[in-house]
């Protein structure tokens, strides 16, 4: 049953990062690309913790934290670059 959902649930995000690269790449705007960027980190954590529950191993998870991290930092620096032109004041 666990392989059933493990399937459905690589599925979903995948088909969540094909059309966030869409996006990526014919977003009208900066805001668009920056939430595409910032949501195809959140699908990158998602595979990485789906992958960890395929494999039933922890490092998955660690590194998928690291992950959020990063990917959380990167959208703010980024945004605050957009906004203001540079990132350390």
């Amino acid at each position: 049953m666990i392989e059933v959902a493990l399937a459905i649930g690589f599925a979903a995000v995948g088909i969540a990062t094909v059309f966030c690269l869409i996006r990526l790449a014919l977003g009208p705007d900066t805001a668009d690309r920056v939430l595409a960027l910032d949501t195809l980190v959140t699908n990158a954590v998602a595979l990485i913790m789906l992958l960890g529950i395929a494999q039933a191993t922890a490092v998955h998870f660690e590194a998928a934290l690291l992950i959020a991290m990063m990917g959380f930092v990167g959208t703010v620096a980024f945004c605050k670059f957009v906004l203001r032109g540079d990132v350390i004041e």
